[in-house]
């Protein structure tokens, strides 16, 4: 497993603990800033190593599912996370999306409170139920906790018929010390900090316990409402106070004037980093919101968080020390990854070695849009150079200090040749790739580990532990895909020739007992019936994923066909270029990717090697007759409540409907859920049919 893989693993890993950790126990072992890190980290190695990226990532989750011992409210409309800004560059990127929208609309700013997300509904001003966030669409019922709170009115008068209120709970300095001091004269746990004090207090089974512990609130948002007597974010927090709500008297909205509108919102985080001391409660950031309702929904959102609102995290950590080293790592495509060796430096309490260095442009001193970095200064072996935890964990490279650069220090050559296997390597973009294929050990040993994934082939038991176990072996050495379906094989021939009890050389290692060996082979011999979009997902053809692997099943059906087409392309025949060029989301680098693989060689015979022990299911055609939305071009936009958009496209798929992720003039459906934004706006503006998920469903039932 390169470092990288390695590294992705581990934090996905973590993140999944400190959300449990932080969303159902109320007891985080990590801090605001180093779960934050993790979270952007990983994102950012997902956007660099997508042929990496984990099932299933916590990157595309929000909080944490229901705990045990909690009823369940179902969100009406989503409890979304924000994305984060850590640097003045976010700040100034998210500014820029806001104008490309509009030259005229305000943002406001406002503190970001560091307790437990509440969602209060109210019905004809009746206190209905309160929740907290949990997953995003199904929270903890609290009602009866959230009634014993002082700033949480019990009913609202010349309210909307239907309100959700949302805001935060939270506890004050001097409660939480009070309610130490409390605990520990009683000699009970005493907790870590105010948040941890009030999401536990929130989250009590005995409402009485909380109504026994002072909690705050303060409301800044709202979700499910009708007829909302405002229009703009500002209009709403207003309403919000004069139903009686708390609401934070350090909100602003910028102002016309001599400063733009980033450099605004910068000197107000700075201003509110200096007041965060004396304000009596803990704040982890700035929130940033656009000010127009009309433009927040234009804006709309992403999978998890608005595009029209940012978090913009208080200051990372930094240190400075040498660039020891520059080593170059491999993944299952062969891209070439610089990371940095540095003598071992503490960096907000964390011990750091490694660095990522991207690629060849960020080593010379140039960002990835041409623009310098670092003041254009490149890095060699031998500088002191500045190192910081960006979300206070992610390890970058800052400045350089020049006047420490010795003379001799000369510029990094990027390899030319793959170093693991010595291959050529070719430029693409702004990446360096291994042109070795399955050829090379590095990337081999990545594609085995994808090959035998949860979302490749799935063999139960065989994961990237065992690709190492095996990969390394002397006896049961397995370094192609097709000597994994002739293990078994081999193992008998072993145990025959070491008169192994039981007839498994396998079973007589350390580690390793007939029963797990039986399980092994069993699924291994399980995974030989494997789908055919399965089949093209696992051999890991490069910029093909999963969703351009089941276009491509579903175009050609059966393996045979698809192989006979792949070979035609790599062969340069313009009829079956045409043919894939006709798909969806495929392009030059699918048609590229391709022709390497196809062509004759050594990845091309390790591809028919493996089909050659394989029963490959075909794929089943559309089934289109007799279907509503049979080519149809369909999109789905905004947040789906019934099923998971992924449920969805393949309903769509599997009735002959062809799914966009664009809205054009080609467009015939739009299917909008909650949160729908500038898809919506454009569908309606070029007189698109548009529907909600409930028509959808009528119409495919």
């Amino acid at each position: 497993m390169s470092m990288i893989q390695d590294r992705m693993q581990s934090l996905a890993a973590q993140i999944t603990a400190a959300n449990i950790a932080y969303h159902q126990n109320d007891a985080p072992d990590v801090t605001d800033a180093d779960y934050d890190g993790m979270k952007r980290e990983l994102k950012a190695l997902e956007a660099e190593h997508p042929d990496m990226a984990i099932p299933d990532s916590p990157t595309g989750q929000v909080g944490a599912p229901v705990a045990e011992g909690f009823g369940k409210v179902r969100h009406r409309v989503p409890m979304l996370s924000l994305g984060n800004a850590f640097e003045t560059e976010d700040v100034q990127q998210f500014v820029r999306a806001v104008r490309a929208v509009s030259r005229n609309t305000q943002v406001t700013a406002e503190p970001k409170i560091d307790g437990l997300s509440l969602a209060i509904r109210y019905e004809q001003g009746q206190l209905v139920y309160a929740a907290t966030r949990g997953d995003g669409e199904t929270g903890e019922d609290v009602t009866e906790n959230a009634r014993t709170i002082q700033d949480i009115p019990q009913e609202l008068t010349d309210a909307p018929d239907i309100l959700e209120v949302r805001g935060e709970v939270y506890m004050s300095h001097a409660d939480f010390a009070a309610l130490n001091a409390s605990q520990a004269a009683q000699g009970k746990k005493t907790f870590a900090n105010p948040r941890n004090a009030a999401a536990g207090s929130l989250r009590q089974l005995n409402a009485k316990i909380t109504a026994e512990r002072k909690l705050s609130f303060f409301a800044y948002a709202w979700g499910d409402i009708t007829d909302p007597p405002f229009k703009t974010q500002t209009g709403g927090v207003a309403m919000l106070a004069r139903l009686g709500f708390k609401t934070n008297p350090f909100m602003v909205r910028t102002i016309d004037g001599s400063m733009d509108m980033a450099t605004q919102l910068i000197e107000y985080h700075k201003d509110m980093d200096l007041r965060r001391a004396d304000l009596g409660y803990d704040i982890d950031g700035i929130v940033y919101k656009v000010d127009d309702i009309a433009q927040q929904i234009a804006m709309g959102f992403r999978s998890t968080t608005p595009r029209w609102a940012v978090a913009h995290k208080f200051a990372a950590e930094r240190a400075w020390t040498t660039l020891e080293g520059i080593d170059i790592q491999l993944g299952r495509t062969g891209v070439l990854s610089p990371v940095a060796r540095l003598r071992p430096v503490n960096v907000g309490g964390v011990m750091v070695s490694n660095a990522t260095l991207h690629n060849q442009d960020y080593i010379q001193g140039r960002g990835s849009d041409g623009s310098e970095i670092r003041g254009g200064h490149d890095l060699r072996l031998g500088d002191f150079v500045e190192i910081y935890r960006a979300g206070d964990v992610i390890p970058k490279v800052g400045l350089v200090d020049m006047s420490r650069r010795v003379a001799s220090a000369a510029p990094y050559e990027f390899p030319a040749a793959c170093p693991i296997c010595a291959s050529p390597v070719v430029r693409e973009g702004s990446a360096h790739r291994c042109t070795g294929g399955l050829a090379c050990a590095a990337q081999g040993r990545e594609r085995l580990k994808h090959l035998v994934s949860r979302n490749s082939f799935d063999i139960e038991g065989f994961g990237d532990t065992l690709v190492d176990f095996f990969w390394d072996h002397p006896d049961l050495e397995i370094r192609t895909p097709a000597e994994i379906f002739t293990l078994e094989e081999v193992d008998g021939h072993l145990a025959h020739e070491k008169q192994a009890a039981g007839g498994s050389h396998l079973a007589t290692l350390e580690g390793w007992g007939a029963s797990s060996a039986a399980k092994l082979f069993k699924g291994i011999a399980d995974a030989r019936r494997t789908e055919l979009s399965r089949v093209i997902y696992g051999i890991g053809i490069r910029h093909i994923g999963e969703s351009t692997a089941a276009l491509i099943a579903r175009t050609f059906l059966t393996w045979e066909s698809f192989h006979n087409a792949a070979v035609a392309v790599a062969e340069g025949d313009p009829e079956a270029r045409d043919t894939f060029v006709a798909l969806d989301g495929v392009g030059q680098a699918v048609l590229g990717a391709l022709s390497e693989s196809f062509a004759p060689g050594r990845e091309r015979e390790i591809i028919e090697d493996l089909v050659s022990h394989l029963d490959i299911i075909p794929e089943e055609a559309p089934k289109s007759s007799g279907s509503p939305v049979a080519g149809l071009t369909v999109v789905f936009t905004g947040t789906l409540i019934k099923m998971t958009r992924s449920e969805a496209k393949k309903q769509a798929e599997k009735l002959g409907a062809k799914v966009s992720g664009s809205v054009s003039r080609n467009t015939d459906i739009l299917i909008a859920g909650p949160g729908a934004g500038s898809k919506a706006q454009k569908a309606s503006d070029l007189g698109i049919k548009v529907i909600d998920e409930d028509a959808w469903i009528a119409m495919t039932s």
